[in-house]
């Protein structure tokens, strides 16, 4: 794939740049090295104005930033502008939190005298220099939410995005040195997937951390499991949204359309299989296919628009696929399912139901604003349903029943259960799956510590 930057509004190419060469990468590589060595000796106070002055800067930035995601990778502008706001947000948090949250431990003087101690510290330690392999559905969040805890735990940053979303991965760059990060605290390389391999392998790159596909996630998790190098993993998922006969239906239905067709319907955490109690289930399709068919889909760049286009082509191809198959093996379309007129890669929002196990749409992730709509019998059928996939990343549930509650929570395969509303990622809150959906967590104190040596600290008597 190019590095370049594809408007998927309407197919047009309108940047293009060279994959840097071997010798640049290595420079690089020494750079964050050398960085490293200063960096991690800094106070925690200087790392957070460096921070907050990057927050500043990015709140400055949002309006033209927001206009080159959209232009790189079709969200809805107004979503765009959003994603900035959430970074900076995030950026604020950790530089007020990372302290406090990386502060030494003390297991207890009982522990101490036990093992002969006068003393023992649990103490977080920065790892050195990180590979970030980052996807273009989020393009700023995504490397926010690595490099803002990275950074504050005295770790450097290097990010190889996505190749369909240069100009926003030069701009990360660009806003950390504008904020005052020393030279080779974050950088970011313009390569393609196949130089990874080289620069995880190099005994300077101490950890790795990926969101993607499921294919990304292995190559890079193999390769750092053979270099016995510490990885997370944030892959795909096919998150469900259950829905019980207490649940308040009208909000129900409302909030499934956004969280299935939040980011175009390309997001990891979006809702996307939607099983529903056969009590509701008339009611719940009726209203929840309404309000898909009623989205305004266009012009990313337009105010008003809803859903804009897939990224590219070939993810709009691979959706189509998923539909036929579920179409031609039995699936009912209760609305889209169909490619509009005109330029550009943009996809209905669809709504598929009478789905059966035998269609590769019950077990494939959809990357797209297409939905998945089973009914069930009762609460071990909605729960038998919910876990009924490859992945664990999610989850969203619909109920008032406390006892339904209890059980969900205990039952369901999934790194979230969130209840009455869509899943969404917040700075203080682990986020991450099970199953095919990865490892590791992202986000709160877990998160910062992921990238961090754990170092106990024994004094003797």
């Amino acid at each position: 794939m190019p590095i370049a930057t594809v408007n998927p509004a309407n197919g047009e190419t309108l940047k293009t740049y060279d994959a840097l060469g071997a010798e640049e990468i290595e420079r690089r590589l020494a750079t964050a090295e050398s960085a490293f060595r200063t960096y991690r000796t800094t106070a925690f106070a200087e790392r957070a104005r460096l921070l907050h002055r990057a927050a500043d800067l990015l709140d400055e930035d949002q309006t033209d930033i927001a206009q080159v995601m959209t232009t790189e990778m079709g969200k809805p502008v107004k979503q765009a502008r959003a994603e900035a706001a959430k970074c900076a947000k995030a950026m604020r948090w950790y530089a007020d939190h990372a302290e406090e949250l990386l502060a030494d431990e003390e297991p207890g003087e009982s522990y101490a005298r036990d093992s002969g101690a006068s003393r023992v510290i649990v103490r977080y330690r920065p790892l050195g220099p990180v590979l970030a392999v980052m996807p273009w559905n989020f393009p700023l969040w995504q490397v926010i939410r690595f490099a803002a805890p990275a950074l504050m735990a005295g770790n450097v940053g290097l990010l190889k995005h996505a190749s369909n979303v240069p100009q926003t991965a030069l701009y990360l760059e660009e806003l950390f040195r504008r904020a005052g990060f020393p030279d080779g605290c974050f950088q970011t390389l313009l390569v393609g997937s196949g130089a990874v391999e080289d620069i995880l392998r190099d005994p300077r790159v101490k950890a790795a951390t990926l969101t993607g596909s499921e294919p990304a996630g292995r190559a890079v998790a193999a390769v750092a499991g053979d270099e016995i190098k510490k990885t997370v993993l944030e892959l795909g998922g096919s998150d469900p949204y259950v829905v019980m006969p207490s649940a308040d239906i009208d909000r129900a239905a409302k909030t499934a359309v956004t969280a299935r067709v939040q980011n175009n319907g390309q997001s990891c955490i979006a809702a996307k299989r939607f099983i529903v109690h056969t009590d509701v289930f008339d009611a719940f399709a009726e209203r929840f296919a309404a309000g898909m068919k009623a989205l305004k889909v266009g012009d990313p760049l337009d105010e008003e628009t809803e859903v804009g286009p897939l990224s590219s082509e070939q993810g709009r191809s691979d959706l189509e696929e998923l539909v036929d198959d579920a179409v031609e093996n039995g699936a009912t379309v209760l609305c889209g399912a169909e490619r509009p007129d005109g330029a550009g890669w943009f996809y209905a929002p669809t709504v598929l139901t009478d789905i059966t196990p035998e269609m590769r749409i019950h077990l494939e992730e959809t990357f797209g604003p297409v939905a998945t709509l089973y009914r069930a019998a009762d609460l071990d059928e909605a729960v038998a349903l919910a876990n009924d996939t490859p992945f664990g990343l999610s989850s969203n549930v619909w109920t008032r029943d406390e006892t339904e509650v209890d059980r969900f929570v205990r039952d369901l395969e999934a790194g979230g259960v969130y209840f009455n509303g869509m899943t969404a990622s917040h700075p203080a809150f682990p986020f991450g799956g099970i199953k095919r959906s990865g490892y590791g967590r992202e986000l709160s104190g877990h998160g910062i510590r992921e990238f961090c040596n754990i170092t106990t600290v024994w004094h003797g008597a």
